[in-house]
């Protein structure tokens, strides 16, 4: 069963930064999509960024240019550093992972909705005040 484990949110001023991270284990896939969706009350669940363990990267048009995703393959962790942080950027923040898809033995690129992801991480908060 595959277990993922959320740290680094917290309160920050806007302008301001925070490091997240997501410390994953029981799988033994040899490639997994990993990412950062957020939801913030009464609104649905959104991508942030996502990487694959071949360190594929993509973002959301919100966070691009200011939030940065990367993985630890060895750790098995990722890492989400989001600088310039806006109030419009406050939510719970979860990490989720998949098995990477494929199609005809080709790796596929992550998927970006939250349903395609079947483990999640319990959450952590990021509020950024103005």
């Amino acid at each position: 069963q595959v277990q993922l484990v959320e740290s680094g949110g917290g309160s920050v001023q806007a302008g301001g930064s925070l490091r997240l991270s997501c410390a994953a284990s029981g799988y033994t896939y040899s490639s997994v999509c990993m990412g950062w969706f957020r939801q913030a009350p009464g609104k649905e669940r959104e991508g942030v960024a996502l990487i694959d363990t071949g360190g594929s990267t993509s973002y959301a048009d919100s966070v691009k240019g200011r939030f940065t995703i990367s993985i630890d393959n060895v750790k098995k962790t990722v890492y989400l550093q989001m600088n310039s942080l806006k109030p419009e950027d406050t939510a719970m923040y979860y990490c989720a992972a998949d098995p990477t898809p494929r199609k005809y033995g080709f790796f596929l690129p992550c998927p970006q909705r939250a349903h395609e992801y079947n483990f999640w991480g319990q959450g952590t908060q990021v509020t950024v005040s103005s």
